[in-house]
């Protein structure tokens, strides 16, 4: 199971949204980050058979994404934004859609309490879908994809609106979901491609510039990011010369966590980059090179 593009490109009129995308995406969990208007969910709708490419090649489990009948069939896909009828109950609102995937009237019972009981909503199955929690929510969108055993799963911005608890929760499923199938999740959170994911790819304004494990990518921020304290009447002239992921009161002074390439000042303290700072760079580093 996986999923090949070669050289993807999608305009919109002169708008280039995606530009010369080239991606081997294998089986467990792999993410896609980048920045909101990245192209994220552009390339996820191309995936789902949801848009038409306007150059390029994409094959999923060998099938060409040209054949969406077929790719349909071993898609599911999450959007990041989703409905049902709101007052439906969670086992009809499943037993609709089901319908809707031409899941056999012989199967599809005993297929909704399989999911319900996999993504932990059966105790709120007669509950109104308007009354889940967002997370249940997000719970319920995995089962929907999940009803037509999909090979391969494509999921945009699956923790929106979550509290920690709820986040990691989801994160143990996609996980075991992920021991056999293709699971392509989109943020533009970097922590949370960090939780869930071994591979990875980044936009940047419809490129892809980076694609690689994550080790790899946290590798990228060594030597280039470090902390120093300033005075609260020097922070405006340092944030215009350096690239500042974070500052707090350090009692009358500010201490401030930055990007830089320049050597070291002794004034600076070099620390271990975490995903985020290595992304941010990447980030940063790609804009200046554009400029």
């Amino acid at each position: 199971m996986e999923i090949i593009i070669e050289h993807l490109h999608k305009n919109y009129g002169k708008q280039k949204v995606l530009q010369d995308i080239s991606l081997h995406i294998p089986v467990g969990m792999y993410g896609l980050l980048g920045e909101n208007g990245a192209g994220k969910t552009t390339l996820m709708r191309i995936l789902a058979a949801m848009s038409e490419p306007s150059a390029g090649t994409i094959r999923i489990n060998g099938i060409d994404i040209k054949n969406k009948k077929e790719i349909r069939k071993i898609i599911g896909y999450l959007p990041q934004e989703f409905s049902v009828y709101p007052n439906m109950s969670v086992s009809s609102a499943l037993d609709y859609l089901g319908i809707l995937a031409e899941l056999p009237k012989s199967i599809r019972k005993e297929r909704i309490n399989e999911l319900l009981k996999q993504v932990n909503l059966e105790p709120e199955k007669n509950k109104r879908f308007k009354n889940l929690s967002g997370g249940m929510k997000r719970r319920f969108g995995i089962a929907q994809a999940l009803l037509n055993h999909p090979k391969i799963l494509i999921i945009d911005e699956p923790t929106a609106g979550l509290d920690p608890e709820e986040r990691l929760r989801f994160y143990n499923l996609l996980s075991e979901l992920a021991m056999d199938r293709v699971i392509l999740l989109s943020t533009h959170i970097a922590g949370d491609i960090e939780a869930a994911c071994t591979k990875a790819a980044i936009l940047c304004a419809g490129k892809v510039i980076f694609e690689g494990n994550i080790d790899s990518l946290l590798k990228l921020g060594n030597g280039k990011v470090y902390t120093t304290i300033l005075l609260q009447k020097e922070l405006d002239e340092f944030k215009q010369n350096y690239h500042i992921i974070s500052i707090y009161q350090n009692g009358a002074n500010i201490s401030c966590r930055f990007l830089s390439n320049e050597a070291p000042r002794k004034e600076w303290v070099s620390c271990n980059p975490t995903i985020e700072d290595s992304y941010m760079y990447l980030l940063s580093d790609h804009k200046m090179e554009v400029e």
